[in-house]
């Protein structure tokens, strides 16, 4: 009989007993744990094949132990603990790596076939994670651009060298990033990720250099940062370009001398990180426009890897909508057979401005409303795309006058950041996602284009 041992994670004890009675019967190990950071301690210590994870918990969600047991185990089998009506809380966790969602109050047979699926396509490795040198399986295509990021993340992953990952939003930049951790020398180690334009200025030197207790008001007790978490592993400085031009400085220090001071404490602390970046912008244009240092540009661009966006990889459509929708089928329990013909033609004649996370979206959309059968030309027209983007242009005008282009730009541009923030209630974070934009840069706009109001 196939038996492993196995993680519970789940603040409700009677699910943590239940769970583990069913699976010590059948003659696994059982580890039970109530909080997400004593389960990332439990798996930095331990050899689990699975872990089940509870995706509403205190102090930590389960969102983010996924995400962190991933970065420390990236062979074991997760799977998440959902209540029934959080379905699209499970497909975000597949997103980050979870094998399976369980809705509860759950079945035990079902709980025991699921382990035993799990096992089969999850092997025990007898050999460090990292000895597994095939490219990460989110990374989908074979046109020759991304033959050429292949071949590119083949070579730099033997080394130690700074990487910078350039090309528009949604093309996979964390994906290549994680796919050159996986194949280096460090994978035994931790990838540690941080969004250099989620985070505000204000908290970003502690986040990434930590701080000591009374630092500042607030700081009670003293916290590593993500570059001291990240020591012998890897740190992946997503949108770097969005980072403020006092912390570049300080940046530039940790390339160079491999050292910094966390907030508040004046001895240096040394660490062996290797730095990858990614940027949706132009760094060069960023120099002239003096929001970016040219010395930190070329300590970063080391090895410089270019995402093409979607609009130039149209022979990959057919196989990543395939990918797309093989995955949704699982998580969501769809039925979709696959993508006509015309269906598909038309999706490789779409600009797709969101790119892969556009074009991950939208089969998500189809697989949901449609349900089950071949995807026809006119589901793709009907769900695909937002009206309001379809239209977008019918509603501007070219008077015998003429126009002054840049004010009607400006004026299309804050009718749509008004709808954003309506459409979320005023949640920024939500809002920049619906425009494709960072945090900080739509705040900025938004400061821009509402002087006199407190909508920022």
């Amino acid at each position: 009989m196939n038996t492993a041992n196995i993680l519970v994670v789940d603040d409700d004890p009677v699910v943590r007993k239940a769970l583990k009675r069913v699976l010590e019967m059948r003659g696994h190990s059982v580890k039970t744990c109530g909080t997400g950071s004593v389960a990332i301690e439990e798996c930095k210590s331990g050899a689990f094949r699975i872990a089940f994870v509870d995706h509403k918990m205190p102090e930590m969600d389960g969102m983010e132990v996924i995400r962190r047991i991933k970065e420390i185990r990236p062979s074991m089998a997760i799977i998440m603990i959902t209540a029934y009506g959080e379905i699209s809380s499970s497909v975000e966790a597949m997103k980050l790596g979870a094998y399976h969602y369980m809705v509860k109050p759950f079945d035990n047979d079902a709980v025991l076939e699921l382990v035993e699926d799990a096992l089969e396509k999850f092997p025990e490795q007898s050999h460090p994670e990292s000895d597994d040198h095939s490219h990460d399986c989110s990374i989908v295509g074979s046109c020759q651009a991304l033959r050429e990021v292949f071949h590119l993340i083949d070579r730099v992953a033997r080394t130690d060298s700074t990487v910078l990952i350039t090309g528009e939003s949604g093309t996979g930049k964390e994906l290549v990033a994680r796919a050159i951790h996986a194949r280096s020398q460090r994978a035994r180690h931790r990838l540690v990720t941080v969004n250099c334009g989620s985070i505000p200025d204000t908290l970003m030197e502690s986040e990434l250099f930590g701080h000591v207790k009374g630092a500042f008001t607030g700081a009670t007790y003293s916290r590593p940062g993500r570059f001291t978490i990240a020591d012998k592993g890897t740190i992946f400085l997503d949108e770097i370009g969005d980072m403020s031009l006092q912390l570049q400085i300080k940046l530039l220090r940790v390339l160079q001398e491999r050292e910094f001071e966390p907030v508040g404490n004046d001895h240096s602390m040394r660490v062996d990180v290797r730095v990858i970046a990614a940027t949706h912008q132009d760094l060069k244009e960023a120099i002239q426009d003096r929001r970016f240092r040219q010395d930190l540009f070329y300590r970063l661009n080391v090895i410089e890897i270019h995402l093409p966006p979607l609009r130039e990889r149209v022979d990959d459509i057919p196989l990543l909508s395939s990918h797309f929708r093989t995955l949704f089928n699982q998580c969501i329990g769809g039925a979709i057979t696959g993508f006509s013909r015309e269906a598909i033609e038309w999706m490789q004649g779409y600009s797709w401005p969101g790119n892969v996370r556009e074009m991950e979206n939208v089969v998500e959309r189809l697989v949901i409303l449609k349900g089950e059968g071949e995807i026809q030309l006119e589901d793709v027209r009907k769900y695909a795309l937002d009206e309001q983007s379809k239209d977008a242009t019918r509603h501007v005008s070219l008077s015998d006058e003429g126009i002054c282009l840049r004010t009607a730009v400006s004026q299309f541009e804050r009718e749509l950041i008004t709808q954003a923030l309506e459409r979320t209630r005023g949640n920024k974070n939500k809002a920049a996602d619906l425009l494709g934009l960072n945090r900080t840069t739509l705040v900025e706009k938004i400061k821009r284009k509402y002087p006199l109001t407190g909508t920022a």
